[in-house]
């Protein structure tokens, strides 16, 4: 069982929940998510599902959820202007922003992150 800490990116949050091959190694992790994961996840699991799931996994993944500072919102901005032509999302970009200030790998399957350094990238199955 990995016991290392990551920063979950909604994307690898639901790929764990799926139960995805490549992401297997990473449920037993330590997670760390921001707020705006947990809006982004609760928004794709009431869609798949409905609000009573939804409730539960964010009720679990709640406990994992740290705060922002400006100084995160300063450097966020930073870098959705440095990489503008990658698209990535205000949660995403936020989400990297503390993993990094936490010296946190930052796991997620999103391609536009897969050549940033402190990125965990895996692909799902």
């Amino acid at each position: 069982m990995n016991k290392e800490i990551y920063f979950f990116d909604t994307y690898a949050i639901i790929e764990i929940l799926k139960g995805s091959p490549n992401y297997a190694r990473y449920k037993g992790s330590n997670a760390v998510v921001s707020i705006f994961n947990l809006v982004e996840l609760h928004l794709h699991i009431t869609r798949i599902f409905d609000e009573q799931v939804a409730d539960t996994i964010l009720d679990e993944y709640s406990k994992y959820a740290v705060s922002f500072s400006i100084e995160d919102i300063k450097e966020t901005t930073k870098l959705k202007i440095k990489y503008a032509k990658r698209k990535f999302s205000i949660p995403d970009a936020v989400g990297y922003v503390i993993a990094k200030r936490l010296n946190l790998k930052f796991l997620t399957g999103d391609q536009s992150f897969a050549d940033l350094d402190n990125v965990e990238f895996v692909k799902s199955s």
